[in-house]
């Protein structure tokens, strides 16, 4: 019989990995409720046109896409964006503004694996929307910092840009917006000089080259410097200075917040995808060269989808790069030990008084395993120990008749009886 392996690019989590995970889902979702936003959960599978409309040529050539068997193309989300603005475009259309949401699970791009990269992955995504002011921006950069800090990685970096700059540029150039997203997808992948031939060809000024040649050349964690070195480069570029006084308001609203962040505003950053409009920026933490997630403002999207002019701003963390992050700095999970019993009958008469006890112990609050592989005692005890559990309960005929059970310390050696009715107390 040949050996059944997992998909490329697709992973098991076995417990320790998995409680990681768990341990930043929590997080999250502490993060989600702290900063007032509700959790929706959205379909794995939506149509491919959504997904697809603003998503960039390198995400949508990665879709993980196909017919249905009623011949509609679909496919598995490659993110959540695209799904809550179809919503805030269609159900929540009437609903009052501003909507902060939450959403978490897994998302699937065919990427080529590599350390943090996989074609199945995790996210939390938080979208604020209705709001264009820089404080919503500001909210979102400091969740993220909350989630971070949360989690345990304190040293984080954040890179910030404003695709309003490099756009700005191209409109006043009369470039089109496909073939400034396309300027943009290279850049993002960091092939400058392919990107600066398509701006070329498509016959803008040389002072364009030169600006953005400058432009993807600064990037600096002195943000009030190089806002100031940013702005004089487009000064002659309407929209792409408004960009820049854009991004200083949202990094003062974020700074003067008590809010310390160590971050590198970047002026030729961009992301691949296309929706963004405003100000974006990514996480970083040292040992791994990957964002362990990303966001930014998109205005366009919700208004795309069919919803009225709807500006928003968001961002989505990867739960397995934060999780891969913590491991790599061996970062301790902040969980409160709880006491693990094993129940051991000693005879097999007594299976239904150990599996009554469980529940009892259950009921009360208590994680408990009852032993079932019929092992002697002496070889259940040894596997309670190895399996690392506190306590175990021993269950006896003569005990059982004076309502009573031998409770034994494995990590101390000492046990003492005690009535069934007090068990749970002696335990905690």
């Amino acid at each position: 019989m040949s050996e059944f392996k997992t998909l490329r690019g697709m992973r098991d989590f076995l417990p320790e990995d998995a409680r990681t995970m768990i341990y930043v889902e929590d997080v999250a979702r502490k993060v989600a409720r702290l900063y007032g936003y509700k959790e929706i959960i959205t379909p794995v599978v939506e149509s491919y046109e959504l997904l697809a409309a603003k998503a960039g040529d390198e995400v949508r050539s990665r879709m993980f896409a196909f017919r249905d068997l009623g011949g509609r193309h679909v496919a598995l989300r490659p993110e959540f964006t695209a799904s809550v603005a179809r919503l805030v475009a269609t159900t929540l259309r009437n609903e009052p503004k501003p909507f902060r949401l939450f959403c978490m699970g897994s998302a699937y791009r065919y990427d080529e694996p590599q350390r943090g990269r996989y074609r199945e992955f995790w996210q939390s995504d938080y979208e604020l929307v209705g709001s264009s002011r820089p404080e919503a921006d500001a909210e979102i950069i400091m969740l993220t910092d909350s989630l971070m800090q949360g989690a345990g990685l304190k040293k984080f970096t954040m890179k910030v840009g404003h695709v309003g700059v490099i756009r700005g540029i191209l409109t006043q150039e009369r470039i089109g917006e496909k073939q400034q997203s396309a300027i943009m997808q290279l850049m993002d992948k960091k092939q400058y000089d392919d990107a600066f031939k398509l701006v070329k060809n498509a016959r803008a000024s040389e002072k364009c080259l030169t600006v953005l040649r400058q432009l993807v050349e600064c990037s600096s964690n002195d943000i009030s410097k190089m806002l100031s070195r940013m702005e004089k480069l487009v000064e002659n570029y309407e929209k792409s200075v408004a960009a820049v006084e854009n991004l200083r308001q949202i990094l003062e609203l974020v700074s003067q917040s008590g809010c310390k962040i160590d971050a590198t505003v970047d002026a030729g950053f961009a992301r691949g995808l296309e929706y963004y409009t405003g100000m974006i920026f990514e996480p970083y933490v040292p040992h791994l060269d990957i964002a362990l997630g990303g966001g930014g403002r998109y205005d366009r999207l919700v208004e795309l989808f069919g919803g009225e002019s709807t500006p928003a701003v968001g961002v989505a963390h990867g739960i397995d790069r934060i999780a891969l992050g913590m491991q790599l700095k061996k970062t301790a999970l902040k969980v409160e030990k709880e006491k693990t019993v094993m129940v051991i009958p000693i005879k097999e008469e007594l299976r239904s008084e150990a599996l009554k006890i469980s529940r009892m112990l259950r009921d009360a609050g208590v994680l408990v395993e009852v032993e079932v592989m019929g092992r002697k005692m002496a070889k259940a005890l040894e596997d309670a120990d190895r399996r690392k559990m506190d306590y175990a309960i021993i269950v006896g005929e003569r005990e059982l008749k004076e309502g009573t059970v031998v409770i034994r310390d494995l990590a101390k050696r000492q046990q003492n009886t005690v009535k069934i009715d007090k068990m749970a107390d002696e335990i905690r």
